[in-house]
This record gives structure tokens, sequence and C-alpha cells, in this order.
């Protein structure tokens, strides 16, 4: 009797879940058509908020009020009845945190004041013209590309508005930072403005990379220098074409003098002379210039690669106009599982610094691999005051796949990142249950779907690069392990043998006083932490030590015998992965139980190939035994990990 009830509340469940495809993310609102909206008259966003309300609301009535005095700072006071602010834009934040607080099993978000902490809340899109995206996993361009498997472009473009601003994203540069300057032509800004009008009623303002050498580029000047004349009123008469069409407009984002790309270097000018000239063009209409520090190989050839974006910046803090923002990453060298912050972050006192985040996973499983990032940049804030910046950026994960990020537990990093830009003081742990919670119902086993999430970053770390291994990937598309990649013809920076420089004596990059000294480079007390190898945390050791095989941790465990055990421990951390996603079968509509169990083994079988391959080559200078059930072959070198390319 009693398996037969067990039974009937199984097929109860399982015929309550419908199909799914993913593509309404975490808003999975259930139509009522019940709630009376009392509200003052508004334009298109205050209509946004009312019919969002009309629509989805639970409650009977329920008042929009706008009131100037409060804070002009998109922030919201949300009651039982009522939600108040300065702006539309504000009540619109308060409809979504209205209907979040529903969705959830809490109420612990009414009736108080909520504001963002930073004003500048932006995706970062690294899409290109032709429609393909830049460490894009999830399709083609939902800005560029000419088709959008079947569904109509506007609706798409206003499906993400209504994302974004259900989390507090406020801003979208459209474009690849790897910049063509054709994005500037008549052609492509009458498409920018359409976007931009789509988007606006959301609260949400574009923006654009440019390439710096786009007025020599498209045949207008013959330098791109930019203390030439022609060259400043170039783009002042472009900045004013741009504002004629959209007047919200919100700035450039630029990468100068980085991977071959121009910049005021070419000229003999200054990151902050290049800077400047386009934040004049730009403050008259208020305008910014995110600037992004990101480069390498320009000025400072032959140094720790590490240490070339503070060297390149410290001389000019001050020196840049008041619309100009720094974009740092959170890392020093390139968004890798595991990084120490970067120490910019320490050093720039007097310039406007924003932070840069990457929701696609380029090095954390390509949206093939579970791994939700919210713990790696709370790692981030541990160290940086969220004070000391004035935005936050995320590199977007976001493509024209149906459901838009390609792992259905990928849109978790979306949904992460605006909520940690609207208040980095946000756990981990709650933002995975809100988007649990919304985004598979109450049904499910959340906290083991909780555990799994908030331990996915640590898993793919051990099974990647454990003890501050960095840049084992294979070339080029920086997937699978090789710690053997060497190419003659490459800048020695780009190679993995130059990042951990193993040897019969040890592994690890010395950047200890000793060494490079990039610990100089960050403020007490991590300058001494790191720089002792007694106190340098695990996580960071082989990031600044070079540290012989059979050096004892404080666990006592060797390094070697560690490093082994943390490749085999991630291993065994997704095998838990599937186990509890076996045990959310019943709770899970078919379509995404099916493709996340699918890419749960694949991420099984990189992770084996990641272990196997990488303890094989360094075996070749340790010399010590594995001593666990190691099943792989004996190492030989390939210059592509094939199935990790599949």
């Amino acid at each position: 009797m009693k398996k037969t009830i067990l039974l009937f509340i199984f097929f109860a469940i399982c015929s309550t879940i419908t199909a799914e495809d993913g593509h309404n993310l975490w808003l999975r609102y259930e139509t009522l058509n019940k709630a009376h909206v009392i509200a003052p008259q508004g334009g298109k966003t205050m209509q946004i908020a009312i019919e969002e309300l009309k629509k989805y609301w639970n409650g009977k009535d329920i008042k929009l009020v706008i009131d100037k005095r409060l804070k002009n700072d998109d922030g919201f006071i949300y009651d039982a009845d009522s939600i108040c602010s300065h702006s539309e834009i504000g009540l619109l934040y308060g409809v979504y945190e209205a209907l979040r607080t529903q969705q959830l099993s809490t109420n612990s978000n009414a009736g108080g004041y909520s504001a963002p902490k930073y004003s500048r809340r932006i995706l970062n899109h690294w899409d290109n013209l032709d429609g393909s995206i830049e460490r894009g996993y999830a399709g083609k361009s939902i800005f560029f590309s000419s088709k959008l498997k079947g569904y109509d472009w506007e609706k798409r473009i206003m499906e993400y508005a209504r994302a974004n601003a259900s989390i507090g994203i406020n801003g979208s540069v459209l474009n690849n930072v790897n910049a063509s300057p054709k994005i500037l032509t008549k052609e492509y800004l009458d498409s920018i403005k359409n976007i931009a009008d789509i988007i606006r009623p959301y609260g949400i303002k574009v923006y654009l990379s440019v390439n710096f050498g786009s007025p020599m580029a498209l045949g207008y000047t013959k330098t791109a220098d930019p203390l030439d004349v022609t060259v400043r009123n170039w783009w002042i008469n472009k900045v004013n074409e741009i504002y004629s069409l959209i007047p919200d407009f919100g700035g450039f984002l630029v990468k100068a003098n980085s991977e071959g790309q121009p910049g005021p270097f070419d000229y003999g000018r200054t990151h902050a002379d290049g800077a400047n000239m386009l934040a004049d063009a730009l403050a008259p209409h208020k305008g910014i210039v995110m600037w992004r520090s990101f480069v390498y190989g320009a000025k400072h050839k032959g140094e720790d690669r590490v240490k070339q974006a503070l060297n390149e910046f410290k001389d000019l803090d001050g020196k840049f106009r008041n619309n100009v923002i720094l974009q740092s990453k959170n890392g020093p060298l390139d968004f890798q599982p595991r990084e120490p912050y970067a120490p910019i972050f320490d050093n720039m006192k007097h310039t406007k610094q924003m932070a840069e985040f990457q929701i696609t996973q380029e090095y954390t499983g390509q949206s093939k691999h579970l791994v939700y990032l919210a713990t790696m940049w709370k790692e981030f804030f541990s160290f940086v005051s969220p004070d000391c910046l004035v935005g936050i950026a995320g590199v977007s994960n976001i493509g024209d796949d149906t459901n838009w990020c390609g792992h259905p537990f990928s849109q978790a990093n979306w949904y992460a990142f605006g909520r940690l830009a609207w208040d980095p003081s946000l756990s981990a742990d709650l933002i995975a249950h809100e988007w649990i919670q919304q985004t598979f119902g109450q049904n499910i086993n959340e906290y083991a779907i909780g555990d799994m999430m908030l331990t996915s970053r640590e898993a793919c770390v051990d099974y990647m690069m454990p003890l501050g291994l960095h840049h084992l990937f294979a070339f080029d598309h920086h997937y699978g392990p090789q710690p053997d990649g060497y190419k003659a013809e490459y800048p020695i920076e780009w190679c993995p043998v130059y990042y951990h420089k193993a040897d019969k004596n040890g592994i690890g990059f010395d950047r200890s006083s000793k060494g490079t000294n990039a610990v100089s480079q960050y403020r007490e007390p991590y300058r001494s932490m790191f720089d002792n190898l007694q106190t340098c945390p695990d996580e960071y050791l082989l990031w600044f030590h070079h540290v012989p095989w059979d050096y004892k941790l404080r666990n006592g465990d060797t390094l070697w015998d560690e490093l082994c055990g943390l490749y085999y421990r991630g291993i065994e951390q997704v095998v838990s992965f599937q186990k509890i996603w076996q045990d959310a079968q019943p709770y899970v509509d078919e379509e995404r139980w099916s493709k996340v169990n699918v890419l749960l083994q694949v991420q099984l079988d990189n992770a084996k190939e990641w272990r196997n391959y990488t303890l094989g080559y360094f075996q070749t200078f340790s010399k010590q035994p594995i001593k666990y059930d190691f099943t792989g072959v004996s190492f030989m070198p390939i210059s592509v990990s094939s199935k990790l390319r599949q």
C-alpha cells in the first residue's frame, strides 16, 4: 500500500511537469490576470510595470507611486500593497522584486528600501558584425545574426531587455572589444538605434566597443593619433552623430594596444591621451569611456605578464578625465578558474575603476561544464572592497540558442551577475537558492542542487588547475589541457609552459620577492602573506612560488601527493553531481533534465582527461608514483586534446 501511494505521488508530480526548453529563464511567472494596479500616468516603462503586475501579481490591489523625495538612484520601496520610487525605472525594478519575492518561499525583501550599489551594471557582449560571438557558447549574436532560429528579432531583443531589467542590469555593450571600425558606419548605427529603442523602456543604455584606429581605418584621416586635431574632430563629429540617433547613448568601451589592437602607443602617446580624447568628445553628452587595462606585450615585453597592466597604468593615476573609468579583470591574468585578485585595484587611488567579470565560461568549461561562478566573484569581493569601484561589467554568455546560455545552469551565472551588480553583499548561497526556486520550482531539492552549484567552481579548479596552477589550456580554444604547450612562433606568455615552469626540482611560477616580485604590487597584509612560502594560501601556492615536488604542505602531504589528490577530488565531485541530478529527475522536465544529464557526463569525461593528461605530463618531471587508481596511459605529447575539441 505504501509503495502504491509513493508511486501515485511520483506520477502525479511528473504529470504536472510540462515540456520546458529553458527559454523563460528564471521568469516563470504564473499568468493570473487578477491584480488591480493603481498607477500615475507615465511612459513606456510605467506601462511595462503595470502590465507585469496585472498579468502576474497574485494580490488584488497594488499601487505604484512616484515620490520625488526619494533618491534618484534606481531604488524603490516595496511592501505588501505598494511600490514607491523616484523614477519609472525604479518602479519597474520594484515590480520585478515583488514578483521575485512572490516566486520564492520567503518574504524577507519586502518593506525596505532597495537601491543598487553601482549606477553602472553593464553586460559586455563579444558579438561580431558577422553574427558570430568570440568566446560565445550559446549560438549566434541576438543583435547581429540574420536569423534567430524561429524567433522574431524584435521580440527576442525585448525578451533580452526584460530579463536584464528583472535583475537590475542597466547597460549593454553590444559588440566585441576586438571591435570592427564598421560598427561606427551609418548602416550599423541605424541598426543600433533600433536596438536602443527596444531596450530603453527597460532602463538599459546602449554602449559600443570602438576600435581606436577607426577614423584612419575608415579612410577619413591619415592617422589615429589622439593629439591630432583632425582625429579629435572626427571623433567629436561621430559622437554627435551617435547622440542624434540615440540620445541616451552610454559611451565607449575600448581595448587598445593589447593583442594587436591599435592604440595611443602607436603614436608615442599614453593610455590617458587616448582615453581623454574620447572622453572629451563624449563629455558634452554625459557619456563615459570604459578603458580596459587588459594590456600586455605592448610596452613591457619580457616582463611577468601579471605585472604589466599595473606597470602600464600606475604612473597615469589621476591623469584621466572624470568621465573615464578604468575597467580591469578580476584577476591579473585572464579569467582563470582561480586567480588572486588584480593588484591594480590596490594602486589606482585617483582613477575611477570598475571590475570586469567573465560570465561566459571561456576557461571554466564553456557551457559544457556546470560551474557556478558567483563563488568566484564573492572571492574577489573578499579582497577588493566594493566601495572602491564605480561599476561592474560582465562578459556575457548570451546567444541565440533557445535557452540563451547553452547549459541550463549557465543561466545562473547571468542571474548571479545581475544580483551581485545590484548588491555585492548578497551571498552566493542566497543567489543560488533564488535561482533554483525560480527556475525549477518548489518541489526540487534546492539544498542538494544548491550544494552542487556552490561546490562546482572548486571542483573545476581541482580537476583543471589546483594549488594555483594556471593557463594550462590548449592553444586557441582554451577548452582542453595542454600543459606541454609551446609554440616558438607565439609570444612566450601565451604558452602554458611559461606559467607552470615544471622541472625536476619542482613546479610553479616564482613571483615572490626572490622571483619576479609580483607580490610587491599588492597591499599589506597580502604582500607579505603571498611572499612567504609558509603563509601563502595553498590555493595560490604555485601562482607565487616554485615549489619542490616533495615540499610538505600544512596538512602533512607532499606537494605531489596533494596535487594528485586534488585532481581526483575534482572528479569525485562531478560524480556526486551526477547522483544529485539523478535524484532530481522526478522534479524536472525531461528536456532540461536530459540536457544537464548528458552534459554532466561530458564534464566527467573531460575532468578525467584533464587529470590523466596533466598528471601524466607532470609525472615526467616529478618521477613520483600516483597513489590513486590512475586509469590514464603513459604521457604522450599531443598538439590538441582531440576528445575535448568534440
